[in-house]
């Protein structure tokens, strides 16, 4: 599995998937990435510290991402990473997490010290299809109250089930709302939910611009930031 990689098109950064500890969460409906944890905090350190030590700090900017939450990584490697961004001049970091850990999002902030860019998966802004069918336990109740906490939703796309106004109306809510998102286009994995080819291919037809936008990052596989298998 490759765990560092550049993202060179848009919001240049160096980019390390790590291991942490399992998904507070776990029981998305759709996700199978949370196979990609450990309880064994030597070998997760042993494996972050391995992968932090490919960080140039060339761009200035590190996103850090895992299997679940930046919480759920060993401390000592959240010690490593403070240390590379000292050592490395790291001036912006991008990290990911669950809603349950929202009431600790500035905690982490005030760890690092830098300007952060926190990302969330929202996958969708209807109620109902995010919480019911994925299975997301994101309960917020507007934009305002996740923008209170986080800065950049992660959107899903071409799951069937999902409809075209539901898609319309979160390419708008995003765009209107977000200096940063990222589009995930779903690829069929281990899990019983399945991609809509028709969907996608209209996705793709209709919202191709998002391309050439530079706040938004489209993901037409799992591994077009250069990490994962």
């Amino acid at each position: 599995m490759d765990r560092y990689s550049e993202v060179t098109n848009k919001n240049i950064r160096e980019i390390v998937l790590l291991k942490g500890s399992p998904c507070v969460w776990g029981k998305c409906s759709f996700c199978d990435y949370i196979l990609d944890n450990g309880t064994h905090e030597e070998e997760m350190n042993a494996l972050n510290f391995e992968v932090l030590g490919q960080i140039t700090g060339k761009y200035k900017v590190l996103e850090v991402i895992n299997s679940g939450s930046c919480f759920e990584l060993p401390q000592a490697t959240l010690e490593r990473i403070k240390a590379i961004i000292k050592e490395k001049g790291i001036e912006k970091l991008f990290l990911e997490s669950h809603w349950a850990y929202r009431n600790r999002i500035q905690e982490m902030r005030d760890f690092f010290g830098i300007p952060i860019t926190f990302k969330i998966g929202v996958e969708t802004f209807d109620e109902n299809f995010r919480n019911g069918y994925l299975n997301k336990s994101a309960h917020f109740k507007s934009i305002d109250e996740l923008k209170k906490y986080f800065d950049s939703p992660c959107m899903m796309v071409g799951i069937k089930g999902q409809t075209k106004a539901m898609i319309d109306r979160d390419m708008e809510l995003v765009l209107r709302h977000f200096d940063h998102a990222t589009i995930n286009v779903f690829i069929d994995n281990t899990t019983t939910v399945k991609r809509d080819e028709e969907l996608v291919q209209w996705f793709i037809q209709k919202y191709k611009f998002l391309d050439e936008n530079p706040k938004i990052e489209v993901l037409y596989n799992n591994t077009d930031f250069g990490v994962g298998d």
